[in-house]
């Protein structure tokens, strides 16, 4: 009988070559912060956006005399701008050339027909109402003409008084009908602040009420009052108008503004910044994390106030909640906690 060693051999190399028992794999942790729910009051804050504008009377338009052509646009919007600097200045369309020409000869008729009649009247042959009457003419005639303002083949418009202008969108050849406001200057230091709002919410928001407001990088922050509240429906933003006055702060008109102001009752409830609050189409939810491990846990939010929210049902004051790093989670997954936020 043959034995087979080599064969035999081979197969307990191969034993020992085989793979080691079951090791259990190591289970994956995710990194969050976290900062915890709180007991505190809130109320249902609104941030609205809007710019700083003329306040009234402080707004002094610059008019186009007479059907006209832009030819230079001297201080565009933006542009301070003293009493008298020149903002426009305008040529005379086809049909203003035409009128200029009638008013020039109509008003040297008039001026004629007028000494024509002093003379008559010296010598006795018209009376004195006659005179009058030549006189009137006259002075409508020179009227007409100095009221179209194009004299030397251009207008210049100028500043009313020193301020900041205004709207002026007109572009170099447009052509504007006689008439037309083609920007205005706003005074310095009588400026107010306009706000676009939902025309719903308007109706809760009333005159003397606190609002927050500053510019869109943050500076210039200021409390003061709504002055006042237009509920009429601007056809550009479909959106109302609410208006607070702004103190002497340096502000020209124009400047975008945010602001915020309450627009409910205010309520005391659980409330956790923000960040925390995951939406899954619908369903409002946290991950509130406890001996190191993150559950899911479902919540009904209520009032927002700045970067905090409030929660009507499912937490607790004091519950863990993730506040980076959530969306990666999964219910049931282990975190570890990275500087945890404290609580607001």
């Amino acid at each position: 009988m043959k034995t087979h060693l080599p064969l035999l051999s081979l197969l307990l190399l191969a034993g020992c070559g085989g793979a080691a028992p079951d090791e259990k794999a190591p289970e994956a942790t995710a990194q969050v912060r976290t900062a915890q729910a709180v007991l505190g009051s809130s109320n249902d804050s609104l941030t609205i956006y809007g710019a700083t504008e003329a306040g009234p009377g402080g707004a002094r338009a610059v008019v186009v005399p007479a059907e006209a052509i832009v030819a230079t646009i001297n201080a565009p919007t933006g542009t301070a701008v003293g009493a008298g600097q020149v903002i426009v200045t305008l040529r005379p369309s086809p049909t203003t050339r035409t009128e200029i020409a009638k008013s020039a000869s109509d008003a040297a008729t008039a001026a004629a027909a007028y000494r024509r009649a002093l003379r008559m009247r010296s010598d006795g042959l018209v009376s004195d109402a006659d005179v009058e009457t030549a006189r009137g003419a006259l002075a409508t005639a020179t009227a007409t003409r100095n009221n179209l303002g194009i004299r030397g083949g251009f207008a210049v418009l100028r500043a009313p008084g020193a301020g900041t202008v205004q709207g002026l969108t007109a572009k170099t050849g447009d052509q504007l009908a006689a008439g037309t406001t083609i920007a205005t200057v706003g005074a310095q230091g009588d400026v107010r602040a306009r706000f676009g709002v939902d025309p719903a919410v308007a109706q809760r928001i009333h005159p003397g009420q606190a609002i927050h407001i500053e510019m869109i990088d943050g500076s210039h922050a200021m409390d003061v009052s709504v002055v006042g509240v237009d509920p009429q429906i601007d056809p550009t933003t479909r959106l109302a108008s609410v208006y607070a006055r702004v103190p002497g702060t340096g502000l020209g008109a124009g400047e975008p503004l945010r602001a915020s102001l309450a627009v409910g009752a205010t309520a005391t409830g659980v409330s956790i910044p923000y960040s925390a609050l995951l939406d899954d189409g619908g369903r409002s939810y946290v991950f509130v994390v406890k001996n190191g491990v993150a559950k899911s846990v479902d919540v009904s939010p209520g009032n927002s106030s700045g970067d905090r929210i409030q929660i009507l049902k499912g937490l607790n004051p004091g519950d863990k909640v993730v506040t980076e790093g959530g969306t990666a989670l999964e219910d049931g997954m282990k975190v570890s906690e990275t500087a945890p936020g404290a609580a607001k």
